[in-house]
């Protein structure tokens, strides 16, 4: 693999402590000079305020503040702690580097005791100095050490270069992810050849997606209404029956239990879920519609949609049902597809939930969409795959950044894995209580080369990243199996199921970048 970055100046990437016991305790016989920041982009400015720096002393230091501390944008940053030590660590210049898992220097600072500790120009008493200088000085001073500053002669800003253009790293973010994992090209698709050892239980509210194709004729002169000709209609097996398609068709044994209406759609779906293998478990209810969500799109554009459905919720009858379908039917996994149609209730979910066997693999999702479904209905699962949208809408938060809102998403659904979804922006996953702990997260970039339609990915990465769970029990292959899943719904035109060759084609893509 080419971006060999980690075992090649990995030695120079270590603890204070480390720092410490090689340079010795202040006072020292070699001067040694301390830089700190976020340097989410190494540039220019930086380069000569690390040169500044180093002329001044015989060891420069650079510490930068870890992923979890840095809250300049929602997204930032856009370089992961350990590539951007990398990124530094090369720089023949640079002596040792430091990840600061602390939100200011201040720990550190007491710790190796620089003699000098550099701020840039635009820190410097001539300016207005704001109360976290104001703090690294009087750490620095404590002990007798010195802070200069470097000549602002070239100043410019990380945050600047990157919202004009976020940098695409998303390959040697996955090299670094990999090999931090120590995980091989090997092992993704070794885990797919796993997938058809596995039975998944799916339940959850099933959709028909319509598309009717329209033409447009034109309005009506006496009333504002608008007049299109019928062209042509697709009915699309969607919503919990999506994910059970998935599911199968990257080769796991599904077992599928849902309600439906007495109507010409539960035909359909009996035949979709008969034509992939499917056991198909659906209870019938006369008194209600099978839920249909009839897109009328024109050019290209959805003029209106029209849902028949009944959000009411299922009768005691069929709960008992659905939870003895739960409880009898053996399975590796229990996935719940939430989309407040009817299944899942305040009424309906705790009881659904005891249900499951106490040794099947536990997974939620519950949309925010036209119905409001709250992920945090579902505790203590083993994965739960919400979007952005719909972790602000369980927690009430609509303004922290996107590590905070997942450190405290994690925390309330006390769940083991959280992959949280992020759009175009890719995915973060959450593995451990302890947010500020190394590998308790890490980000992962979209792999989207050409999008068609972004109906659908989350499914995908549903059906991937459970299969990847149950057949290898790391998080790291789960997310990167889901996330290129993902990437392969958003290549296809409507919600159709993704195969294992279709992410054999995006690994050999990644192979051949990574070498």
């Amino acid at each position: 693999m080419k971006f060999d970055l980690g075992t090649r100046y990995n030695y120079k990437i270590i603890t204070p402590k480390e720092i410490v016991d090689l340079i010795g305790i202040f006072p020292r016989s070699k001067k040694v000079v301390m830089c700190h920041g976020v340097f989410d982009i190494v540039h220019p400015g930086h380069i000569r305020h690390f040169l500044a720096a180093r002329n001044k002393a015989d060891i420069l230091i650079v510490s930068l503040t870890s992923d979890v501390h840095i809250n300049k944008g929602n997204y930032r940053p856009h370089i992961p702690e350990q590539l951007r030590a990398i990124n530094l660590a090369a720089l023949e210049f640079v002596d040792y580097v430091v990840i600061d898992s602390n939100p200011t220097p201040i720990a550190n600072i007491a710790t190796i005791k620089p003699d000098l500790f550099a701020k840039g120009y635009e820190y410097s008493p001539d300016s207005k100095v704001i109360q976290k200088t104001k703090d690294e000085i009087q750490a620095v001073k404590s002990y007798g050490g010195e802070v200069i500053f470097t000549p602002g002669d070239f100043i410019l800003s990380s945050s600047k270069f990157i919202n004009s253009s976020p940098p695409d790293l998303r390959y040697e973010k996955l090299l670094l992810l990999m090999q931090r994992a120590k995980i091989q090209i090997s092992d993704l698709d070794n885990a797919l050849n796993m997938f058809k050892n596995l039975t998944v239980h799916v339940v959850g509210d099933t959709i028909i997606d319509t598309y009717t194709e329209c033409s447009m004729i034109g309005g009506q002169t006496k009333t504002p209404t608008i007049s299109v000709k019928f062209e042509s209609k697709v009915d699309i097996l969607g919503g919990a029956g999506i994910v059970a398609r998935h599911l199968s068709a990257a080769g796991a044994s599904v077992i599928f239990s849902t309600v439906l209406g007495q109507d010409d759609y539960t035909e359909f779906v009996e035949r979709e879920l008969q034509q992939d293998g499917i056991r198909n478990l659906s209870i019938v209810d006369r008194n209600r519609p099978t839920t249909n969500k009839n897109a009328i799109v024109v050019g290209g554009y959805r003029l209106l949609k029209v849902d028949t459905l009944d959000n009411g919720s299922i009768s005691d009858d069929q709960l008992t049902l659905l939870r003895s379908q739960i409880m009898n039917e053996k399975c590796n996994a229990v996935v719940f597809s939430d989309f407040r149609h009817g299944i899942f209730n305040k009424r309906t979910i705790g009881p659904l939930v005891e249900s499951i066997p106490s040794n099947a693999f536990k997974v939620a999702d519950s949309q925010v969409a036209s119905r409001w479904g709250n992920i945090l209905d579902f505790q203590r699962f083993d994965l739960i795959t919400p979007n952005e949208r719909e972790a602000r809408f369980a927690l009430g938060d609509q303004d922290s950044g996107i590590r905070s809102l997942v450190s405290d998403l994690y925390e309330k659904s006390k769940c083991r894995l959280l992959i949280l979804k992020l759009g175009d922006k890719g995915i973060i996953t959450c593995q451990d209580s302890e947010p500020s702990t190394l590998d308790s997260y890490f980000v992962m970039d979209s792999f989207v080369e050409k999008l068609v339609d972004p109906v659908g990915a989350g499914d995908a990465l549903l059906a991937y990243s459970t299969l990847a769970m149950l057949s290898t029990k790391n998080p790291t292959i789960a997310s990167i199996l889901g996330n290129l899943a993902a990437a392969c719904e958003c290549e296809y035109e409507g919600n159709v199921p993704v195969t294992p060759d279709d992410l054999r084609l995006k690994i050999s893509y990644i192979a051949e970048a990574l070498r």
